[in-house]
């Protein structure tokens, strides 16, 4: 990434609802609960033809012992480390208070360029005492209300100017997502791929709030990777702030190409697991399952192959998918699944040429026609595969109507004995010729 631009300050200033502005959506969950945000939130913005990545931070908070805030400190640090300009946010109807004094003694130490951001300038009223904020030394105050978005204009022109050069735009990579329910393990496993505390990892369920998306770039793979909210059934989200996070999560599936569902090895595969893997399945999204936490297995107890049996069983009848035992912790196996990510991403965008197909099914047909039905008996005459992703098949025959979903699942199952389509979503479309 380049060009970024790092949004802080310290709890309810209204941080998150200008990184909403400044990228068009409602991507940052924003509520008048302080500590919304806990780890770094990545946007795109543009202005004036000029696009940059914009960084949401948690609030700043000094001198706490809870331990979400300390972790949201380390974060903002991350941040800033990495930001190329500061947007320091301040509310103008609280003025200045020890927390902003604290953290602008602190920013006045980076040799960044740093914009002071008078925020909640919602009328003209308020004007005025945005003013305070020069005691600062920092330069500059630029009143905003990011709610109604007026002030943004002359900050984003003042912004673009500081901006460093334009870099080629990179191609679109891969998107991986980890999902699962709470407290299996995903942004543990995040920061092992990473090698760094890209998200804060606590026991308690519900750390992670938003989507988080992360570049990955590694042995020899280059993609996006995001770490989710965990999904509970509806009937236990209660909190808003709960109810939006998993709002983020059904979208990050839509969006993604392949994703790893988490089970905790130690609870095994439950009803809401399921439910995320066809929801995955429902959105034709390439699948691979890890175990987690088999570290704390008995392996006495509970052996490999039997616990894989129960998987593909509870699964049924959707079986091809790669399944995975990892320890986050430990790093166990959790590059093989990096690797087998990125292969059944390979295997979605693959195209099997025409001739080879109808060779090979055409046996398959020829050895098991299709069942007559009512007397007529269906004859499949060709077979092609469509250009879209994930694959698609399309089989020409006389009557494609009679062509019973017994004898669609037998097709499907063929092409995966004779190509790699493990994890992969296959669509059969039946024509007539």
């Amino acid at each position: 990434m380049s060009r970024i631009v790092a949004i802080v300050g310290r709890p309810n200033v209204g941080k998150s609802t200008l990184f909403n502005r400044l990228i068009g959506r409602r991507e940052a969950i924003v509520d008048d609960l302080s500590g919304v945000t806990r780890d770094r939130h990545y946007g795109t913005s543009e202005w004036c033809d000029e696009a940059f990545t914009i960084i949401d931070t948690g609030g700043y908070v000094t001198q706490s012992e809870d331990q979400f805030e300390a972790a949201i400190r380390k974060q903002v640090h991350l941040a800033i480390e990495e930001a190329d300009i500061l947007l320091f946010v301040v509310d103008v109807t609280t003025g200045i208070t020890d927390l902003d004094q604290s953290l602008a003694n602190m920013l006045r130490r980076h040799p960044k360029p740093l914009l002071v951001v008078a925020n909640k300038v919602d009328h003209g009223e308020r004007l005025p005492a945005s003013s305070e904020f020069y005691a600062f030394g920092l330069g500059e105050v630029y009143p905003i209300s990011s709610q109604t978005g007026s002030g943004t204009g002359e900050l984003l022109d003042e912004l673009i100017k500081h901006l460093p050069p334009a870099t080629e735009p990179a191609p679109e990579l891969p998107k991986i997502a980890l999902v699962g329910r709470p407290n299996v393990g995903k942004s543990t496993l995040l920061n092992a791929l990473l090698g760094y505390e890209r998200t804060i990892v606590t026991p308690i369920a519900g750390t992670t709030r938003d989507a988080v998306h992360t570049e990955y770039k590694g042995f020899g793979h280059h993609f996006v990777l995001t770490d989710t909210a965990g999904l509970r059934k509806k009937a236990k989200v209660h909190e808003d702030i709960e109810f939006y996070s998993v709002l983020r999560t059904l979208r990050v599936i839509e969006e993604s190409d392949v994703i790893l569902l988490l089970l905790d090895a130690i609870q095994g595969i439950e009803s809401q697991d399921l439910q995320i893997f066809h929801l995955a399945s429902k959105h034709r999204r390439g699948v691979v399952i890890l175990v987690n936490k088999w570290d704390l297995v008995e392996k006495d107890h509970k052996t490999m192959k039997e616990y894989e049996k129960t998987i593909r069983e509870r699964l049924a009848p959707f079986r091809d998918v790669p399944i995975l035992f990892i320890s986050a912790t430990d790093k166990q196996r959790i590059f093989q699944a990096v690797e087998t990510a990125m292969k059944v991403h390979q295997a979605r965008q693959a195209h099997i040429p025409t001739r080879q197909l109808n060779e090979v099914m055409g046996k398959v047909i020829e050895d098991y026609p299709p069942p007559s039905w009512k007397g007529k008996y269906i004859r499949i005459k060709y077979i092609t595969q469509l250009r879209q992703v994930p694959p698609t098949f399309v089989f020409f025959c006389n009557l494609p109507q009679y062509i019973r979903d017994p004898y669609k699942r037998y097709l499907e199952n063929k092409l995966r004995d004779h190509y790699n389509l493990s994890g992969v979503p296959v669509i059969l479309l039946f024509r007539e010729k």
